[in-house]
């Protein structure tokens, strides 16, 4: 078994039962799901981890149990996925590639929403090194995507807008098909400037269906709220100049702080 992360220890994931990541997408893949999120403190993260530890496993990779992830989100010049998502437009979507660090794995990522405002999440396998790009073969694929959903917009659009840093670990219950993602260790980073979550609190996912999952039930007897919260969104809110103020950077100052580096970001690594 690897050595367990500190985010790992930090939320007590030991005390969950494994599994492979065959038996979680055998049951619990959600490409059409309802998320909800909530910022909370990590004592109060450690404490759903071991509530929830009769009904659910932990994602376990031979012995880890975090990943870390970088995302590059895409946009158009005018940030139209941005504005979509501030705005609350029916067809709002995002464009991204994710890398999966220690496994050297890239998804490419599609995700709009449907009629009835659920989640929908198109993925394409990629090389490892087609991460933070949109080659031919990409482009096609989100294309496809895009007209499918009636987003007016094309690949050719598109250009690398920030990406997103994050530890992530991932519960499932197996029963019921649903899933709770906690992500730590947070930062988005756009040119040489870099906003970063307060590594005291947790972003918390649900994903599941239109009813609240019983992780959600627990959340809200521990006192947490959801929140209505975009890593990109949040990201772009605070690390872009001139952006109009909103609800969401209200709270992303409550909870994120703005840095900029003296190093390069490509020379910069994610730490868990």
């Amino acid at each position: 078994m690897t050595s367990a992360s500190p985010f790992a220890t930090g939320l007590g994931l030991s005390a969950l039962r494994g599994a492979a990541l065959g038996e979680i997408d055998a049951v619990a893949a959600l490409q059409r799901r309802t998320d909800r999120k909530y910022l909370i403190p990590l004592h109060q993260a450690r404490v759903l981890v071991r509530l929830l530890a009769d009904s659910h496993h932990v994602l376990d990779l031979a012995g880890r149990r975090t990943t870390r992830y970088l995302s590059t989100y895409f946009d158009t010049e005018r940030l139209s996925a941005w504005h979509a998502h501030v705005q609350g437009r029916r067809r709002r979507w995002k464009v991204r590639t994710r890398l999966y660090a220690e496994d050297g794995l890239c998804r490419v990522e599609v995700k709009t929403k449907d009629g009835r405002g659920a989640t929908v999440k198109h993925a394409l396998h990629a090389p490892a090194g087609a991460y933070g790009g949109l080659d031919t073969r990409v482009a096609a694929f989100v294309d496809d995507v895009l007209q499918r959903c009636g987003v007016p917009v094309t690949a050719q659009d598109l250009t690398p807008a920030a990406e997103v840093r994050y530890v992530r670990a991932a519960l499932a219950d197996l029963d019921h098909g649903t899933r709770v993602t906690l992500d730590g260790a947070l930062s988005c980073h756009r040119g040489d400037r870099s906003a970063d979550l307060d590594p005291g609190h947790v972003l918390v996912e649900t994903k599941g269906g239109v009813r609240p999952a019983p992780a959600d039930r627990l959340l809200l007897r521990l006192g947490a709220r959801p929140v209505s919260l975009s890593k990109y969104v949040v990201g772009q809110s605070l690390l872009i100049p001139g952006l109009p103020d909103n609800d969401v950077r209200r709270l992303a100052r409550a909870y994120f702080t703005t840095r900029t580096p003296a190093e390069p970001l490509s020379e910069r690594t994610p730490t868990a």
